[in-house]
């Protein structure tokens, strides 16, 4: 489902869409062939993640099934709340790695599903300390 670049757009619109409206930004991102790891943060106090992930479900679930009839997320999700910066830049390296270790890039400056609303790929893996020994190890 996410190989193909205009379902890819798709979903991430309604996702970056969800998160003007539930005051979400987008801190890292990566569509996989079958799923998909989102890093977001609270952008005001009274943020409420819940409320944005269903909102961002809700949309691009809409528009997928409206342009392809299938459905395009399982009932249940997995998520998680990140506590501190070392835990956030722990997240971020495992989720920029995932396409390296998926064997779909040999970099993840070459995996095209992979970015940030708010950061470069280059900022991501400085800010997580990304090396290629993290991926092989």
């Amino acid at each position: 489902m996410f190989i193909d670049g205009e379902i890819v757009d798709l979903a991430l619109r309604q996702i970056l869409r969800a998160g003007t409206e539930k005051r979400f930004v987008v801190l890292a991102y990566c569509f996989m062939p079958d799923h998909l790891h989102l890093v977001v943060g609270g952008v005001a106090d009274d943020s409420d993640c819940k409320s944005y992930i269903k909102a961002a479900k809700q949309y691009s679930a809409y528009y997928y099934k409206k342009q392809r009839q299938h459905r395009l997320w399982q009932r249940y999700g997995h998520d998680r709340v990140i506590r501190d910066e070392q835990e956030l830049a722990m997240t971020l390296r495992y989720v920029i790695a995932n396409p390296v270790r998926a064997g779909l890039a040999a970099h993840p400056v070459d995996y095209p599903f992979l970015g940030s609303q708010k950061y470069t790929v280059q900022e991501l893996l400085e800010w997580c300390e990304y090396s290629d020994a993290i991926v092989l190890g």
